[in-house]
């Protein structure tokens, strides 16, 4: 396979990376360990090249069907070597290339903004039928928002992969948002770190606050898109039985 240059890794950039992981560095295969993380970007960004081509094509068969795409944009990323090795530390696994893959699940990531959450379910529910990846794991941050706020579906699936040894199942993170909630977690994002991962009291106060309402502005433009679409349905009933 090609890759691409933006996912390539060198070896000595790796080394920066972990540089202060002593634990890691004193292993006899540490080099050669590293060797093997050189492949991994570009594996997990071949995977996420296909689950994007998979959700355009379901926003267009949406788009053409029903007129609208649920959709408003997608996002993705591969996860940093520094961070996916940070994380190993702190989950407490051996550096090795097996446990990255078996227990590091984001090293690719999408973010899926829809309009509505109604939306968000009909998307996920979709995934769950396709024969073309798996779904593993759902976490629904949605129905029990986490205790700072934050509301999210998050959902892990498997690519396959067929490559010259055989098809290979590649994890990635699936984070499907509202515009609102995808507005609040980028302001989260934002204070998080201005105030060095400390959030004073009163500001995260208000940033639940947010969230909630950031709710309410969800469920009242599925509401008022309710209200629409029946309003609508009954222009077209009204005129059909004119033209009769």
């Amino acid at each position: 396979m090609k890759e691409d240059d933006s996912t390539q890794v060198t070896l000595n950039q790796l080394q920066v990376h972990v540089k202060d992981m002593k634990q890691w560095q004193s292993t006899e295969d540490f080099a050669g360990r590293l060797e093997d993380l050189k492949t991994l970007p570009a594996l997990y960004r071949h995977a996420l090249n296909e689950l994007e081509n998979k959700i355009d094509v379901v926003k267009t068969e949406w788009q053409v069907r029903d007129g609208y795409s649920p959709i408003e944009h997608v996002k993705s990323r591969i996860k940093e070597p520094k961070s996916i090795l940070r994380k190993m530390e702190r989950k407490g696994h051996p550096f090795t290339l097996e446990n990255m893959e078996q227990h590091i699940h984001d090293i690719a990531g999408m973010r899926i903004v829809c309009a509505f959450v109604k939306d968000i379910y009909r998307l996920v529910d979709h995934l769950c039928v396709r024969e073309d990846l798996r779904v593993l794991e759902i976490k629904d941050y949605i129905a029990q928002p986490k205790p700072n706020g934050y509301q999210s579906l998050h959902v892990i699936v498997a690519i396959p992969l067929v490559l010259l040894e055989g098809t290979r199942w590649v994890k990635a993170e699936i984070q499907l948002r509202t515009l609102a909630m995808d507005f609040w977690a980028s302001m989260e994002h934002i204070l998080y770190y201005k105030f060095d991962k400390q959030l004073p009291p009163h500001v995260a106060e208000e940033l639940k606050e947010a969230a909630r309402a950031a709710d309410e502005l969800d469920q009242r433009m599925l509401r008022l898109r309710r209200e629409i679409l029946e309003l609508s349905e009954g222009s077209r009933g009204a005129d059909k039985l004119a033209e009769e």
